[in-house]
């Protein structure tokens, strides 16, 4: 389990079904991510059920984002796109409603970063960013990520406009 005292990220467990359910079932999330339709129960238990922590054989390590004092999960974090010969990795992390702004997110995101560098041995960690998502895009920069370029048009919206995106990139090694 990697801790930093206030906040720990741990593996996926059954018991994660719900919450699991109704983030991905959040429409209002879905413009953030690549999320186009509902999932059902039974979707997310398969899920559950057959994922394994085996980045190497998935290409996809997904965390749970857990506060030391409540013991409960307030968000998700994974590496994705992940590419062992030129040892890099997307990012991406949600974190609920009710705990945004609280530091949560930065604070999931240093030991993710610190995981990356140094078990996984990556040399640089990136995520895509809707322009319009300031409160991603200033995390990622207290984090330490840089704006490597802007993606025109990059993500589609509900209702059928585009909205460029950054590429955000940090070496960690």
């Amino acid at each position: 389990m990697l801790d930093n005292g206030k906040v720990y990220l741990r593996a996926l467990e059954p018991t994660d079904i719900d919450v699991i359910h109704r983030w991905e079932n959040d429409c209002d999330l879905w413009r953030f991510g690549c999320a186009t339709a509902p999932f059902s129960r039974h979707q997310i238990w398969e899920y559950l059920k057959n994922y394994t922590a085996d980045i190497f054989a998935q290409k996809q390590l997904r965390m749970m984002v857990c506060l030391k004092t409540a013991d409960n999960a307030v968000g998700m974090i994974d590496l994705f796109d992940f590419d062992p010969v030129n040892r890099r990795a997307a990012v991406g992390l949600l974190i609920d409603r009710e705990y945004q702004r609280q530091g949560i997110g930065g604070d999931a995101m240093a030991l993710l970063l610190e995981y990356a560098r140094d078990v996984l041995h990556l040399h640089q960690v990136y995520a895509v960013v809707a322009v319009d998502n300031a409160p991603s895009l200033w995390m990622f920069e207290k984090a330490g990520f840089r704006n490597a370029g802007t993606l025109h048009d990059w993500l589609l919206r509900a209702d059928g406009g585009y909205v460029d995106a950054l590429q955000m990139q940090l070496i960690v090694d």
